[in-house]
């Protein structure tokens, strides 16, 4: 073996034996930038690998040196990589006032983002996210944890979204028609546009309306709804593209087209689907009245493939994706069906009454670092949680908390 160093030549022995030789080979390559091996055979009978791990000591006679395990965390400040983005969120207004022929107290606006979400305090969201509690025109049957808070009004839809408004602070109300699936109690039209303008007369909070999830009925549904609340602006959930089988889609386009509204675009946690619907709709729509729903899918149950695609969509929409450049929407409720959330499994995972809401705020708090804009929810707990960490991820040099690293060891 040969350094190739320029001047310095240094040659061992063929007949040396490897392990005699190891002390003097680590020295002679230490601080080398290179080393060639010629003419070099080595035969090996029983080899032996020796891994430092911190605990044990090397072998005698060896250079090599063994780090011992820290005993605390490494300190280092993270200095966030100042980028430049060419696209922007389309910003879309969601309730109107009387000024604008409505009736709320007020007008929300989600979008207008120009940077990734909480990546740095010198560029922040221009608004908030929003929270918007459930209500059903219906009873459902609800996990006990979720019963508990409503039981009173879980009847009267409009008292409901009182309740929710005054008592727990919900910036908008989702009210679910699910009465008007065909194969529940199949509804009217008419039925459920009254449901909605009772729910209108209780609140002065925007609302977003949900279908049942048939295409024909839904179209029906929200048509007439647009009809009866116009002027209203409400955000008409969802649009689908199925809807484009049943000849439907346009129908429900042109009337928020007709009436101002805007409407939602459901697909399936895949982005070129997201796109192609987004096409659809500009057709009918200005980007000003479309929101996304890629779909989130509850903790354990695939939400890391939720964030990867909202991240995904967030960030092409910023370097310049004209398709997917507009608010996105999550349905963290969607948490509740995971069965960890509300079955009886208290000596396992803790208490129903604090694990049903923890799995809640983590769907939302996961996806809030993907930029969703509004979070349909159901606890009031977890929208209190995530609105104190909103707080806390925009302020600029926040104190970081004291012997952070146990939440990993912490027990309920």
């Amino acid at each position: 073996m040969q350094d190739k160093n320029p001047g310095e030549e240094k040659t061992i022995p063929d007949s040396i034996r490897i392990h005699e030789a190891l002390p003097r080979i680590l020295a002679m390559i230490s601080g080398k930038g290179r080393i060639e091996l010629e003419n070099f055979s080595m035969e090996i009978g029983d080899l032996e690998f020796w891994i430092p791990t911190g605990t044990t000591s090397a072998p005698s006679g060896s250079a090599m040196t063994v780090h011992q395990k820290p005993s605390a965390l490494i300190q280092e400040t993270f200095f966030p990589l100042e980028e430049d983005f060419v696209g922007r969120i389309h910003e879309v207004r969601l309730g109107e006032t009387a000024s604008g022929g409505g009736t709320r107290g007020k007008v929300l606006t989600i979008g207008g983002s120009d940077y990734p979400p909480f990546v740095s305090a010198d560029h922040p969201a221009p608004d908030a996210p929003i929270f918007a509690l459930d209500v059903f025109d219906m009873e459902v049957p609800l996990p006990k944890v979720l019963m508990e808070n409503v039981k009173d009004v879980v009847s009267d839809p409009a008292e409901w979204a009182r309740m929710n408004v005054k008592k727990y602070g919900a910036d908008m109300i989702t009210v679910h028609l699910m009465s008007t699936d065909p194969l529940i109690r199949d509804a009217s039209p008419e039925a459920a546009a009254r449901t909605v303008e009772e729910v209108l007369q209780a609140v002065d909070v925007p609302l977003i309306i949900g279908g049942c999830g048939d295409p024909r009925k839904d179209a029906q549904v929200f048509c007439k709804v647009a009809e009866v609340a116009h002027g209203e602006r409400l955000l008409l959930n969802s649009v689908t593209l199925g809807m484009t089988e049943t000849k439907t889609l346009d129908v429900v386009a042109r009337a928020a087209k007709e009436y101002n509204h805007a409407v939602l675009g459901f697909t399936g946690l895949e982005l070129n689907k997201a796109k192609e619907l987004n096409r659809r709709l500009y057709e009918y729509l200005p980007p000003e009245d479309i929101v996304m729903d890629l779909t989130t899918v509850a903790l354990g149950y695939g939400l890391e493939y939720s964030f990867t695609i909202h991240e995904r969509a967030r960030h092409a929409a910023l370097m310049g994706d004209t398709e997917l450049q507009q608010p996105t929407i999550s349905a963290s409720t969607n948490a509740w069906a995971a069965r960890e959330a509300w079955m009886k499994m208290d000596k396992k995972y803790g208490s129903r009454g604090l694990r049903g809401p923890l799995w809640e705020t983590i769907n939302a708090l996961t996806l809030l670092l993907a930029g969703v804009d509004i979070f349909m929810m159901m606890h009031p707990a977890a929208i209190r949680t995530c609105k104190d960490m909103i707080q806390t991820f925009s302020e600029k040099d926040a104190p970081v908390p004291d012997d952070i690293a146990r939440w990993a060891t912490m027990k309920i």
